[in-house]
């Protein structure tokens, strides 16, 4: 006869083994597409936490990007707790214009932001940046909209510190320009001097970042110059300045972090000939920018994103490739950027294209990403959701 004592050991060492592999067990990321893989152009996303938890993402849909004027900004939510997505809405758009990039905010008081281009004249060089304000974004679909405007920004004239650049770089050349690249050149030059080339074409891509004033420092880009610039609003984006430029010549789309000890480092998309990640840093919250540099980690010319958790740790998510976006990556650093020692795989594939990733930490630590997914049959904005263990842990 089985004795009962004997029983209840044996039911209890079974509960601990159950127990210890669970505790033991890989930490787990989850992922899903946001909307059935479609036939139409769909890229460029954001993604917000509001105050109730749920997750909102945004992204632009047509049939094609700059030279197309059906292109629209769209969205779908995320209710709290669960894993399937709204039917996509549009947020906005402009009659017979493209609207492009998204990108999110929420603010202080809850409201959700977001910010994208309306291209004018179907090139790049011609966008305006525009944003949208919702006072109660909660619920479902579009949320109803409050305030709506335009940035307009009047920077500095850089033209002679860009030109002095120029000639720098020049001259660093080994051999003279072919007679192709010196129109280009010649070209430039004559936007650098003129006002509209200075004051049009700045568009967004990554989320804005607040600082502990309140000031509010929204990365923005230019493909006239190749280069990058943040507007400043110190009033909860009721007015904008502009920043210094972050002269690189090969460095556009920047998402900004901050050190403990008040330093703003940008990283930027690589669009010159470095194949890597761009850096410049600001001592004085975003009014003025270091010399771009590059870091040790490739780019094949493609949008990243980086986040501070609420650990301290940093986050940068990119494509880790020098040609090709098909393998999509998370890096950590634990020393605010100087050193990236640990990397994990959100995509890794033979074909197909994941980038342009937006990244946030949500009010529980969970870490969420987003991003453009293109495949032979469609394409898709994908989520995925992690703790900060699965990074550390060692893949199977």
């Amino acid at each position: 006869m089985f004795h009962p004592m004997l029983r209840l050991s044996a039911v209890s060492l079974i509960l601990a083994v159950g127990l210890s592999n669970a505790m033991a067990a890989e930490p787990v990321i989850e992922s899903e597409l946001v909307f059935p893989l479609h036939d139409q152009h769909n890229h460029a996303p954001g993604i917000a936490e509001l105050a109730d938890g749920s997750l909102f993402v945004s992204w632009y849909r047509g049939s094609g990007e700059r030279r197309a004027d059906d292109v629209a900004v769209w969205g779908t939510r995320q209710q709290t707790g669960k894993r399937d997505w709204s039917e996509p809405f549009v947020l906005v758009d402009t009659p017979g214009f493209p609207d492009c990039n998204t990108c999110l905010m929420v603010d202080a008081r809850d409201r959700l932001w977001l910010f994208w281009p309306v291209i004018l004249a179907n090139s790049w060089e011609s966008c305006l940046t525009r944003f949208q304000v919702a006072d109660q974004p909660t619920g479902s679909g579009c949320p109803m909209w409050s305030r709506d405007g335009t940035i307009f920004l009047k920077p500095d004239d850089f033209s002679a510190r860009a030109n002095q650049m120029l000639d720098d770089f020049l001259r660093g050349l080994p051999q003279p320009l072919v007679e192709r690249a010196q129109a280009e050149i010649d070209a430039a030059r004559l936007k650098l001097s003129d006002k509209l080339s200075q004051r049009l074409g700045w568009q967004p891509r990554c989320k804005p970042t607040v600082l502990p004033s309140g000031r509010i420092l929204l990365p923005l880009y230019s493909d006239t110059f190749s280069c990058s610039i943040m507007a400043i609003s110190d009033d909860e984006g009721r007015t904008w300045s502009a920043s210094q430029p972050l002269l690189g010549f090969g460095n556009i789309q920047p998402s900004v972090l901050r050190r403990d000890d008040g330093t703003l480092v940008a990283y930027m998309r690589e669009n010159g000939v470095t194949k890597k990640i761009r850096r410049s840093e600001s001592s004085d919250d975003g009014v003025t920018w270091s010399p771009v540099d590059a870091l040790d980690l490739p780019n094949p010319g493609s949008g990243l994103d980086a986040v501070r958790l609420k650990s301290g740790a940093w986050l940068l998510v990119y494509n880790d490739t020098l040609n090709g976006r098909n393998s999509l990556a998370v890096s950590r650093s634990t020393d605010e950027g100087r050193t990236w020692p640990v990397t994990r795989h959100l995509e890794r594939a033979e074909s197909g294209q994941y980038h342009y990733p937006a990244i946030i930490q949500t009010r529980d630590g969970r870490i969420h990403v987003v991003y453009s997914y293109f495949v032979a049959e469609g394409k898709s904005m994908k989520h995925a959701a992690f703790g900060e263990d699965w990074l550390t842990s060692v893949p199977k």
